[in-house]
């Protein structure tokens, strides 16, 4: 076993191996002291044990952030679920096939949340209890019964999940850095919600569900594309695209004369923290 080459190998995929644990000079001596006094077989572990104090404190942190992925993931599981399972609600064909597809990715996301989050030592949460009235657990939330009787609220509700889907995904990559096979999956959840988005934002705009005046199927400025008629449910589903507007990235303000506002904000999605996604999604969970 060649530790030289191993070290070597650690320190070019993370320069800053030895800040967390050690000098490099420390670790070396530490594994050459070792050499004398355990057999070959036992390197392993040691080294095991090394790796796990330069890395193993950020699992809490991820399987925090996984879990919070997890009641995203359960919410839209179960929405979709029911939505498939609602008589009557999607139309036959095409509608029914979008839908049950998205069902199953939702349904994917769930298992595999759960099964990395137990592959990095942790506890899955369990599947919570929800309110699709958008109550809080009242069951007479300002969407009442119409979330899986009325298609144009059941459509409205899935734009809105996977709008704030494809942003927390996003707000929490960074917390997922130090792992890079999590955050790769991570980001690879994050492309499905937002294939999910824009197909949600045609099936609307097929059926003539977008807001007068605002016809493109994608977010420009800060513009849900959903009047409910309801003012406070306006407003409660304005937190999902507030930020949206913004027009500069990596401090460059990409407006120029040939882009105007509205394209530069439709470039890019903004990320939201982790307190701004409960804000917007506790009315669907029951205590």
């Amino acid at each position: 076993m060649n530790l030289q080459n191993i070290f070597n190998e650690i320190e070019k995929t993370d320069p800053e191996v030895y800040e967390r644990v050690d000098t490099r000079r420390g670790a070396m001596q530490r594994f050459a002291t070792l050499g004398k006094t355990l057999a070959l077989a036992a390197i392993p572990t040691a080294l095991g044990s090394l790796l796990n104090k330069a890395y193993g404190q950020n699992n809490s942190a991820i399987v925090d952030v996984l879990n919070f992925a997890l009641k995203l993931e359960y919410l839209e599981a179960e929405f979709y679920t029911r939505g498939v399972a609602a008589s009557g609600l999607i139309p036959a064909g095409a509608a029914t096939g979008a839908i049950t597809t998205i069902r199953d990715h939702e349904n994917a996301h769930v298992n595999f949340l759960k099964t990395a989050i137990q592959q990095l030592g942790g506890t899955a949460i369990n599947r919570p209890n929800f309110d699709f009235s958008a109550g809080g657990g009242s069951g007479t939330g300002p969407l009442g019964n119409n979330t899986f009787t009325n298609y144009a609220v059941f459509l409205a509700v899935a734009q809105t999940f996977e709008d704030t889907g494809v942003r927390a995904y996003k707000g929490q990559a960074p917390n997922l850095i130090s792992n890079n096979d999590v955050l790769t999956a991570a980001l690879n959840i994050h492309s499905v919600e937002a294939r999910h988005a824009s197909h949600i934002r045609q099936m609307r705009r097929a059926n003539g569900m977008l807001v007068t005046g605002t016809p493109k199927p994608w977010i420009t400025l800060n513009q849900s594309n959903i009047d409910t008629g309801n003012a406070s449910l306006n407003n409660a589903i304005q937190q999902s695209y507030n930020g949206e507007e913004l027009t500069t990235q990596a401090t460059v303000n990409i407006v120029t004369s040939a882009i105007s506002a509205d394209r530069a904000s439709e470039a890019f999605d903004e990320p939201l923290t982790m307190q701004q996604v409960v804000t917007i999604v506790t009315p669907f969970f029951a205590p």
